[in-house]
């Protein structure tokens, strides 16, 4: 019974914060962007058209975090919550480390081990996997392997589509200076080894 209460408070906490995230940026709850600068922030990021990638997120977010709260579904829940972390992890905060108090993945990090922790574990009996008689089929290693697998399938195929070009209005750093052709100025013969 300990351990069902401990799975029941641990679901509420991570899935009702996920679906806070969400609704964020649905709809501008809980001091959120909304749905507008959410999209010009994921655009920001090369997630283009930046509206559908943003309501993607949004409602990912939200369901994923319902289901997690709820104890339904088994292991959808955690894919789409370790999909959003995969996503948010490299596009937003691998470039600044580990800790959250200079915006790295630590958070992502901990998300992502609280989904995986509960797609192994399961809900515990006072979920609605175990009430509908679900979590038997739900709680297979290969539904559950499926389901994490699908997760970060998901994750890459949104990375796959991330726009890498300067932002809107910005240059390119050139990599060759406009004066030197082959490392070597205008002007003068490049090196044998250069050719």
């Amino acid at each position: 019974m300990t351990d069902d209460l401990g799975l029941l408070v641990a679901r509420a906490a991570l899935g009702l914060s996920l679906a806070s995230h969400g609704a964020q940026k649905a709809f501008g709850w809980f001091d959120g962007p909304g749905p507008e600068k959410a999209a010009g922030f994921m655009a920001s990021l090369g997630l283009k058209p930046g509206d559908q990638f943003a309501t993607a997120a949004s409602y990912n977010e939200i369901g994923s975090g319902l289901l997690i709260t709820l104890g339904l579904g088994g292991p959808l829940g955690p894919a789409g919550l370790l999909s959003t972390m995969v996503v948010a992890a490299e596009t937003v905060h691998r470039k600044n480390g580990f800790y959250a108090g200079q915006g790295g993945v630590e958070v992502n990090l901990i998300y992502g081990a609280g989904a995986l922790a509960l797609a192994s574990s399961g809900y515990g009996a006072f979920s609605l996997d175990r009430v509908l008689g679900l979590q038997p089929i739900l709680r297979h290693p290969v539904v559950t392997a499926l389901a994490l697998a699908g997760g970060v399938l998901s994750a890459l195929a949104v990375l796959g589509q991330r726009d890498a070009s300067p932002p809107d209005g910005t240059l390119a750093t050139p990599t060759i200076k406009g004066a030197d052709r082959n490392g070597s100025p205008s002007g003068t013969q490049p090196s044998p080894a250069a050719s």
